[in-house]
C-alpha cells in the first residue's frame, strides 16, 4: 500500500510518501520503497511518478488522501475520494444519526400532513357532490313539466292538489 508516514517534530508534520504491507503500521518505521515527500505547511512535494505507477500496476493500493494529492497534481488521473478524519468520524457519524432522525420525523410530520389534507379533500368531497347533485336534479325536474303543453299540464297539476288537500 502507498500511504503517508508522519515524519518531523511536534506541530510541524511532514510525510513520507511510503510504499509498505497493507499489515504494517504508518508509524513502524519499516517500508519497502520511498516514493516522495510532502510537507503541508510550505506545500513543497516531491515526488517519483514513474515509481508510484510502477507500483499501482503491481497491484498497490493508494490511500484515498495521497491518492487526492496525487489527482490534484496530475500524476494519476480519476476522482477525488472523500476523506473524512478518524478525530471527526465519531462527530459525524453521530452527526449523520442526528440528521437522520430529524428527517425521518419530518417525513413522518409531512405524510401526518398530507393524510389530514387528504381526508379533508374527501370529506368535501364526499359533501360537495351531495350538495351539488340536488341543486341539479331540481332544475331539471323543474323544467321538463315546464316543456309539457301548458294545457295539459294545467288539469293534472289541479287534480294532484285537490287529492293531497
Amino acid at each position: 500500500m502507498i500511504r503517508f508516514q508522519r515524519i518531523g517534530r511536534r506541530n510541524d508534520a511532514s510525510f513520507r510518501m511510503a510504499v509498505l504491507e497493507k499489515t504494517a503500521g504508518p508509524k513502524a518505521g519499516k517500508y519497502v520503497d520511498l516514493v516522495g515527500s510532502y510537507n503541508p505547511k510550505t506545500k513543497q512535494i516531491t515526488y517519483k511518478a514513474d515509481r508510484i505507477k510502477d507500483w499501482i500496476g503491481k497491484g498497490a493500493q493508494v490511500s484515498p488522501s495521497l491518492k487526492n494529492l496525487l489527482i490534484k497534481n496530475g500524476v494519476l488521473e480519476g476522482s477525488m475520494t472523500p476523506v473524512i478524519s478518524k478525530k471527526n468520524l465519531e462527530k459525524n457519524i453521530a452527526k449523520k444519526k442526528a440528521e437522520d432522525e430529524a428527517a425521518a420525523l419530518k417525513a413522518a410530520e409531512e405524510k401526518a400532513k398530507a393524510d389530514a389534507a387528504a381526508a379533508a379533500a374527501a370529506e368535501e368531497a364526499a359533501n360537495a357532490p351531495q350538495e351539488e347533485a340536488a341543486p341539479e336534479e331540481a332544475p331539471v325536474a323543474e323544467e321538463a313539466p315546464a316543456e309539457a303543453p301548458v294545457e295539459e299540464a294545467a288539469p293534472e297539476e289541479t287534480k294532484e292538489e285537490e287529492p293531497a288537500a
